[in-house]
């Protein structure tokens, strides 16, 4: 029933106005033509056209409301002149316009209107009305009060409505909002991911490429055996692409258990770049305290990183990892310096292509570590490479560590 009146009102008002002015006009003239004993009075022409005018008055409720409550008063007033009593009845336009002002209007205005036409009604009754009872009298103070509380109860439920609308309207959006920044971030995850994994087996067959180009005339055996490693590394490749690749088509399967790469298995990782041609010096400082899952990963994936960045900008040098525990954190350094002795005349980029500034590498590691609450800063060496160094909590929240699962 309130669905239908508020579609009815909303898209036929007109024909609400006309259905309300001839119940209005109806009941204005049965008040004007029968006392409140259903005694027939017969209609007065001042009283006819005083109860028309105030009628046709209350269709200006929506632009003026305040004029119409002035104007069916002064009509309520002279109608006590011109009848042997004032009705409800005969007082329905006045009653409607304080209804419609207390609807249309804030509470204090709909208040003070309500009280100054009860006093001035009821004054009026008492003295222009002769006959009666002292109660019926008074009684014009009851009704007189009645529509403005009627029409403030209406508007503060509409406006509670509202309300209740408008916050499920802003609830959504920032549903909605919530879901494009969790795909956002899965994207930029996922990115990260098929980053840090492919191109890791991809820079190694690219260095170890290099080398079997470089002994392919000379030592021709040497070179059939790097060759058989670049068919490892990209199998390896492969291999973690598709086992990515299968586990986001399957959403709803559960999680492999494989446990995420952590840092001890630093020395397979480094096993595996100095067979693409990469000196590697491992270093640990400090007492060895366990790590949470996700800055484990996180520490794991930056040395990756590094060394991919020196086999792919800077072939020819070598790099040195140096994995620092403190009480509360640990420290991540990755340096590559100039050519190894042992690199023959393998090419060695210059200093400002060793940065990988041009890629996503370093855009990957920082956001890793900034996720666990760490830090990363990369620049040259003064002497001639480059420098990565992490610093990481040894802990971080549980969600953080759920994430990198």
């Amino acid at each position: 029933m309130t669905d239908t009146w508020q579609r009815l009102r909303q898209n036929h008002p007109r024909l609400l106005d006309v259905i309300g002015g001839a119940a209005l006009i109806t009941s204005t003239g049965l008040g004007a033509t029968f006392d409140q004993a259903g005694h027939f009075t017969g209609l007065a022409p001042l009283t006819g056209l005083l109860g028309l005018i105030s009628a046709a008055a209350v269709f200006g409720h929506r632009r003026h409301p305040r004029a119409v409550v002035a104007v069916t008063l002064v009509c309520a007033l002279l109608l006590t002149l011109t009848t042997p009593r004032l009705t409800p009845a005969l007082a329905t336009p006045l009653l409607c316009a304080l209804y419609f002002l207390a609807v249309r209007t804030d509470r204090t205005t709909a208040l003070r209107a309500s009280i100054l036409t009860a006093v001035i009604l009821t004054a009026t009754s008492l003295i222009a009305e002769t006959g009666g009872h002292l109660g019926e009298r008074l009684g014009v103070l009851a009704w007189a009060l009645l529509p403005g509380a009627i029409g403030d109860s209406i508007r503060n439920r509409r406006a509670h409505l509202a309300a209740i609308e408008e916050r499920a309207e802003r609830a959504e959006r920032t549903r909605e909002e919530e879901a494009r920044r969790r795909v956002a971030d899965e994207r930029i995850r996922i990115a990260r991911d098929l980053h840090d994994v492919v191109a890791h087996h991809i820079a190694l067959a690219n260095a170890q490429a290099g080398i079997a180009l470089h002994l392919m005339d000379s030592h021709p055996a040497q070179a059939r055996e790097v060759l058989s490693r670049i068919t490892d590394a990209t199998g390896s490749a492969l291999q973690e692409l598709r086992a990515t690749v299968g586990l986001l088509r399957r959403a709803e399967e559960p999680a492999p258990l494989e446990p995420a790469p952590g840092l001890d298995r630093l020395p397979d990782l480094i096993g595996a770049f100095e067979r693409a041609g990469l000196p590697v010096r491992l270093a640990v400082e400090g007492e060895a305290r366990p790590l949470s899952p996700g800055v484990d990963l996180t520490a794991y994936r930056i040395v990756q990183e590094s060394l991919t960045n020196v086999a792919k900008h800077a072939r020819g040098a070598d790099a040195e990892v140096t994995i620092g525990y403190s009480e509360s954190r640990v420290a991540v350094t990755v340096a590559n310096g100039g050519p190894s002795p042992t690199a023959g005349r393998r090419p060695v980029l210059p200093p400002s292509q060793v940065s990988g500034e041009g890629g996503f590498g370093l855009i990957g590691m920082r956001e890793r570590a900034g996720a666990v609450g760490g830090r990363l800063a990369a620049d040259h060496r003064p002497g001639g490479g480059f420098l990565v160094t992490a610093e990481l909590p040894l802990r971080t929240a549980a969600r953080d560590d759920k994430d990198h699962r």
